[in-house]
Protein backbone atom coordinates (compact mmCIF):
# COMPACT_ATOMS: atom_id res chain seq x y z
CA UNK A 1 0.00 0.00 0.00
CA UNK A 2 1.26 3.49 -0.84
CA UNK A 3 -0.38 6.73 0.25
CA UNK A 4 0.63 10.36 0.58
CA UNK A 5 -0.92 13.71 1.40
CA UNK A 6 -1.44 15.73 -1.77
CA UNK A 7 -2.99 18.98 -0.51
CA UNK A 8 -3.74 20.71 2.77
CA UNK A 9 -6.50 23.32 2.64
CA UNK A 10 -5.82 26.66 4.30
CA UNK A 11 -8.91 28.84 4.67
CA UNK A 12 -8.13 32.36 3.43
CA UNK A 13 -9.93 35.70 3.23
CA UNK A 14 -9.01 36.51 -0.38
CA UNK A 15 -7.30 34.51 -3.11
CA UNK A 16 -5.07 37.27 -4.47
CA UNK A 17 -4.05 38.48 -1.00
CA UNK A 18 -3.09 34.91 -0.05
CA UNK A 19 -1.19 34.30 -3.30
CA UNK A 20 0.78 37.50 -2.81
CA UNK A 21 1.68 36.61 0.78
CA UNK A 22 2.70 33.02 0.18
CA UNK A 23 4.68 33.78 -3.00
CA UNK A 24 6.24 37.18 -2.24
CA UNK A 25 6.75 36.94 1.51
CA UNK A 26 7.34 33.22 2.08
CA UNK A 27 8.82 32.61 -1.39
CA UNK A 28 6.49 29.76 -2.32
CA UNK A 29 5.78 28.83 -5.93
CA UNK A 30 2.30 29.27 -7.40
CA UNK A 31 1.47 25.83 -8.80
CA UNK A 32 -2.05 26.45 -10.06
CA UNK A 33 -4.69 29.17 -10.16
CA UNK A 34 -7.77 27.93 -12.01
CA UNK A 35 -11.14 29.71 -12.02
CA UNK A 36 -13.88 27.21 -11.16
CA UNK A 37 -16.83 29.59 -10.92
CA UNK A 38 -17.59 33.26 -10.40
CA UNK A 39 -16.66 32.92 -6.71
CA UNK A 40 -14.38 29.88 -6.51
CA UNK A 41 -10.81 29.20 -7.67
CA UNK A 42 -8.46 26.23 -7.32
CA UNK A 43 -5.27 27.84 -6.01
CA UNK A 44 -2.26 25.80 -4.96
CA UNK A 45 1.15 26.92 -3.72
CA UNK A 46 4.16 24.99 -2.53
CA UNK A 47 7.52 25.82 -0.95
CA UNK A 48 10.14 26.52 -3.62
CA UNK A 49 12.27 23.45 -4.27
CA UNK A 50 9.74 21.03 -2.76
CA UNK A 51 9.24 18.89 -5.83
CA UNK A 52 6.48 16.30 -5.52
CA UNK A 53 5.65 17.48 -2.01
CA UNK A 54 2.35 18.39 -0.45
CA UNK A 55 0.68 21.55 -1.78
CA UNK A 56 -1.26 24.17 0.15
CA UNK A 57 -4.72 24.63 -1.31
CA UNK A 58 -5.71 28.24 -0.65
CA UNK A 59 -9.45 27.95 -0.07
CA UNK A 60 -11.43 31.18 0.19
CA UNK A 61 -13.97 31.15 3.00
CA UNK A 62 -17.39 30.85 1.38
CA UNK A 63 -19.65 31.31 4.42
CA UNK A 64 -19.63 33.32 7.65
CA UNK A 65 -19.03 30.05 9.53
CA UNK A 66 -15.89 29.34 7.48
CA UNK A 67 -14.69 32.94 7.97
CA UNK A 68 -14.60 32.31 11.74
CA UNK A 69 -11.79 29.77 11.21
CA UNK A 70 -9.48 31.91 9.09
CA UNK A 71 -6.19 31.86 10.98
CA UNK A 72 -7.38 29.44 13.64
CA UNK A 73 -7.89 26.12 11.92
CA UNK A 74 -6.13 24.26 14.73
CA UNK A 75 -7.44 26.14 17.75
CA UNK A 76 -4.22 28.09 18.30
CA UNK A 77 -1.76 25.21 17.97
CA UNK A 78 1.04 25.15 15.41
CA UNK A 79 -0.66 24.19 12.16
CA UNK A 80 2.07 23.70 9.56
CA UNK A 81 5.73 22.67 9.69
CA UNK A 82 8.08 24.20 7.12
CA UNK A 83 11.42 22.44 6.84
CA UNK A 84 14.40 24.34 5.46
CA UNK A 85 17.96 23.54 4.53
CA UNK A 86 19.16 26.87 6.00
CA UNK A 87 17.26 28.11 9.03
CA UNK A 88 19.00 31.44 9.55
CA UNK A 89 18.79 32.40 5.86
CA UNK A 90 15.01 31.94 5.93
CA UNK A 91 14.58 33.41 9.42
CA UNK A 92 16.44 36.60 8.41
CA UNK A 93 14.61 36.82 5.07
CA UNK A 94 11.18 36.39 6.66
CA UNK A 95 11.99 38.80 9.49
CA UNK A 96 13.12 41.44 6.98
CA UNK A 97 9.78 41.04 5.18
CA UNK A 98 7.81 41.63 8.38
CA UNK A 99 6.90 38.05 9.30
CA UNK A 100 6.05 37.92 13.02
CA UNK A 101 7.89 35.27 15.00
CA UNK A 102 6.09 34.35 18.21
CA UNK A 103 8.79 32.01 19.53
CA UNK A 104 12.43 32.95 18.94
CA UNK A 105 14.91 30.60 17.28
CA UNK A 106 16.16 27.89 19.57
CA UNK A 107 17.71 24.46 19.36
CA UNK A 108 15.86 21.26 20.10
CA UNK A 109 17.02 17.66 19.72
CA UNK A 110 15.33 17.55 16.32
CA UNK A 111 16.88 20.80 15.00
CA UNK A 112 16.70 24.59 15.01
CA UNK A 113 13.13 25.90 15.25
CA UNK A 114 11.10 29.09 15.59
CA UNK A 115 7.36 29.73 15.38
CA UNK A 116 5.85 32.36 13.10
CA UNK A 117 2.39 33.62 12.15
CA UNK A 118 1.25 33.78 8.56
CA UNK A 119 -0.88 36.62 7.18
CA UNK A 120 -4.00 35.17 8.82
CA UNK A 121 -2.52 34.20 12.16
CA UNK A 122 -1.95 30.49 11.50
CA UNK A 123 1.09 29.29 13.43
CA UNK A 124 3.98 27.62 11.60
CA UNK A 125 7.19 25.97 12.77
CA UNK A 126 10.21 26.92 10.70
CA UNK A 127 12.61 24.02 11.19
CA UNK A 128 16.08 23.08 10.04
CA UNK A 129 16.27 19.41 10.99
CA UNK A 130 19.27 18.22 12.98
CA UNK A 131 21.75 16.27 10.90
CA UNK A 132 22.27 12.92 12.56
Amino acid sequence: MKQNLAHIAVVVRDYDEAIQYYTRILGFTLIEDTVLSETKRWVMVQPTGAENGCHLLLAKAATPEQEKYIGCQTGGRVFLFLYTDNFYRDFENYSAKGVEFTIAPHEEDYGIVAVFKDIYGNLWDLIEPAHK
